[in-house]
C-alpha cells in the first residue's frame, strides 16, 4: 500500500497525442488561417469578371490591393496591442468577426472607391490573425516545437489559398460573384463560436494535465511585467524583424493578388482554367511551410542551436525564391506553376522560422506587438509593391516585378542577421 501510494505522487504520464490540449488549439488556429486567406483570395480570384465589368485597369486593380495592405499596416499594432492586453481569447475572435463583416461587404461593391474601402476595412482585421496565432503559440508551446507549431497554423495560408480558387470558381459559376464573398465570410462566424468555446489560457484550462502544463513550460522565460512599446522600438531586434517581414512579405503577396491575372491575361487562362491549376503553387506552399517547421525541429533534436537553425532553415527558403526569375521566361503555363510552385515552398519554409523567430527574440508579453510591428512594416511595403506592380505591367511587363520579388527574401534574411545578430532572448 505504501509503495502503490508512492508510486501516484510520481510524475503524471503525458497524455496521448490527440488528448494534449494544445494540438487543438493549434488545429483552431490552423482552421481560422484557412477561412482568411480563402477571403483574402476572393478578390483576386473574381478580378477577372470584376475588372472588366467595372473597366479597371492594371494601376486601378494595384490600388484597390495597396488598399488592403494599407488596412493591415494601420490594423497590426491595434490589433497587436489588443492581443497583449485582453488576450488572444477575446482579440482573435473579435479580429475574425471584423474582417468576416468586411468581407460580405464587397458582395455589394460597385466601383473602385467601393473595392478600396472595403479591402482597407478587410486588411485592417486579417492582420489581427498573425499577431494573435503568434501569440497563442507563445503561450501554448514550449521552445522547441514554436517553428513547427507557427508552420502547422502558418501551413493555413496556402492551404486556403489551395482550396479559394475551385471553391471560388465554383460559387461564382454557380451563384455569381456576390456569393463568392458571402459564402465564404458565414465560416469566419463559425469559427468565433468554436474558439469561444474551447480556448482558454494554459493557466486555466480545465481539461490540461498537469504532464502537459510542465511540457509547454519547458524552457520558457517566467512572467514578468510586459516591457513598454518604447523598450520594444529601443531594440535593434525589433527593427531586425520589421525589415525582414517588409522585404519578405510583399513576395507571397504578389502571387496571390497577382497570379490568376497574370495567367489570365498573359498566359490566356480563362476562369475555369484559374481554377483548375493555379492552386497548385499554394500546395507547394504548404510542403514548405511544414517543412520548415519540422526542419527546424529536427536540427535542434540534433543539438543544433536555435540562431544556427533559424540561420540556415532561411537562407534555404530565400535561395529557393531566386526560382522567381525565371518565371516570366518560362516557355509554357506548366513551367511558370512549377517555378511559382518553388518559390511558394521555399517562401513559407522561410516564414515558418521567421515568424518564430520573434517568440526567440521576445518574451510572450511582447510577442502579439512585435509582430504587430512586423506586420506595420510588412503592410508599409505591402502597400507600396502593388502600387508599383501595377505601374511596371502596365508600362512594362511582368518580368521586372517576377525579378524584383526573386531578391527580397533574400535581403530580408541578410538584414534580419546583420541588424539583430544572434538568435536569443533580448534582454528588455
Amino acid at each position: 500500500m505504501t509503495q502503490s501510494a508512492a508510486g501516484n505522487t510520481g510524475p503524471a504520464a503525458m497524455p496521448p497525442l490527440w488528448r494534449q490540449i494544445r494540438w487543438r488549439i493549434l488545429l483552431l488556429l490552423l482552421a481560422v488561417t484557412i477561412v482568411n486567406f480563402v477571403d483574402r483570395q476572393s478578390l483576386s480570384i473574381v478580378a477577372p469578371i470584376l475588372r472588366e465589368k467595372l473597366a479597371l485597369s492594371n494601376t486601378d486593380y494595384g490600388i484597390i490591393v495597396s488598399s488592403f495592405m494599407f488596412g493591415m499596416m494601420l490594423g497590426e499594432f491595434p490589433m497587436g496591442w489588443l492581443m497583449d492586453r485582453r488576450g488572444v481569447r477575446f482579440g482573435l475572435p473579435f479580429a475574425v468577426a471584423w474582417w468576416s463583416l468586411a468581407n460580405g461587404l464587397h458582395a455589394f461593391g460597385q466601383s473602385m472607391l467601393h473595392f478600396s474601402l472595403l479591402r482597407f476595412w478587410l486588411g485592417t482585421g486579417e492582420c489581427g490573425n498573425y499577431s494573435g496565432g503568434v501569440k497563442t503559440v507563445a503561450q501554448w508551446f514550449p521552445v522547441r516545437e514554436r517553428a513547427f507549431a507557427v508552420g502547422v497554423f502558418n501551413a493555413g495560408s496556402m492551404i486556403g489559398s489551395v482550396i479559394a480558387p475551385p471553391l471560388i470558381v465554383w460559387i461564382t459559376l454557380k451563384f455569381g460573384w456576390h456569393a463568392a464573398f458571402l459564402i465564404p465570410s458565414s465560416l469566419g462566424f463559425l469559427w468565433v463560436g468554436f474558439w469561444l468555446k474551447w480556448f482558454h489560457a494554459p493557466a486555466q484550462h480545465p481539461r490540461l494535465s498537469e504532464a502537459e502544463r510542465r511540457c509547454i513550460l519547458e524552457g520558457s522565460e517566467q512572467d514578468s511585467a510586459p516591457p513598454s512599446n518604447a523598450q520594444l522600438l529601443r531594440v535593434r531586434q525589433s527593427w531586425a524583424v520589421m525589415l525582414c517581414r517588409a522585404f519578405v512579405g510583399p513576395v507571397v503577396q504578389f502571387y496571390w493578388f497577382w497570379m490568376p491575372e497574370y495567367f489570365y491575361r498573359v498566359r490566356g487562362f480563362s476562369l475555369k482554367l484559374i481554377g483548375m491549376f493555379t492552386w497548385v503553387p499554394y500546395l507547394f506552399g504548404d510542403f514548405g511551410s511544414l517543412g520548415g517547421g519540422l526542419a527546424a525541429g529536427y536540427l535542434l533534436h540534433k543539438g543544433m542551436s536555435v540562431n544556427s537553425t533559424r540561420r540556415a532553415t532561411m537562407f534555404v527558403g530565400a535561395a529557393l525564391c531566386l526560382s522567381s526569375l525565371a518565371v516570366a521566361l518560362a516557355p509554357g503555363a506548366g513551367g511558370a506553376i512549377a517555378l511559382i510552385s518553388t518559390v511558394m515552398f521555399g517562401h513559407t519554409f522561410l516564414s515558418a522560422n521567421m515568424f518564430a523567430v520573434i517568440s526567440d527574440f521576445f518574451p510572450k508579453n511582447a510577442v502579439g506587438r512585435v509582430t504587430a510591428l512586423s506586420g506595420i512594416a510588412g503592410g508599409t511595403s505591402g502597400m507600396l509593391f502593388p502600387l508599383l506592380s501595377g505601374y511596371l505591367v502596365d508600362r512594362v511587363s511582368y518580368l521586372p516585378v517576377f525579378a524584383i520579388a526573386a531578391f527580397m527574401p533574400l535581403a530580408g534574411v541578410l538584414v534580419l542577421y546583420a541588424l539583430g545578430g544572434k538568435v536569443r532572448q533580448v534582454d528588455l
